[in-house]
């Protein structure tokens, strides 16, 4: 798919068929998410992928009830790894860097997912100590976000965007 179509292609889906994602898809996805630029490099992230029904349903809890956590056939949770940063970056890197790394691997995930004909929703709103249990995360790790992925079974929702003009501030 062609980048900017990959762009436009991309909508936040809350329902998904059952079939599976095939491994050479999610290979890529996870390719994709590795080769997602990071403060110096640091790839101060870690992702974990859940594909097992009841850790899914516990995300679900975590997540304040958003069922197509369930549906989707796996779940991305992006995790900030601020130690990875603070080595080289101090403070900055372990508060901010590392956040910002692991929202770039989310996104690159997130469109991945869509040049490869899958779907996907961003998932913030959650309650962190719960993921971070569900995940068996060390305690260093800090979740930051999770992404479901798989085959749309809901027609995307369009919604208008703020135009140029309000968004951007030419000087």
């Amino acid at each position: 798919m062609e980048f900017f179509d990959v762009l436009s292609q991309r909508h936040s889906i809350r329902a998904y068929h059952p079939t599976p994602v095939e491994p050479e898809k999610l290979e890529q996805i996870l390719q994709a998410i590795n080769r997602a630029p990071s403060a110096g490099n640091r790839q101060a992230f870690e992702v974990y992928l859940v594909q097992d029904a009841p850790r899914q349903a516990k995300l679900v809890e975590a997540a304040h009830g958003q069922e197509f956590l369930a549906q989707a056939p796996l779940v991305l949770v992006f995790c900030a790894h601020p130690a990875l940063s603070q080595v080289r970056y101090g403070e900055r890197g372990e508060t901010l860097y590392t956040i910002q790394d692991a929202t770039i691997a989310c996104t690159y995930a997130m469109l991945a997912a869509t040049a490869l004909g899958l779907s996907s929703v961003w998932v913030g709103a959650f309650d962190e100590a719960s993921v971070h249990t569900v995940i068996a995360a060390p305690d260093d790790q800090r979740p930051i976000a999770m992404l479901p992925i798989g085959y749309a079974a809901e027609e995307p929702r369009l919604r208008d965007r703020r135009p140029l003009d309000h968004i951007i501030h030419r000087m």
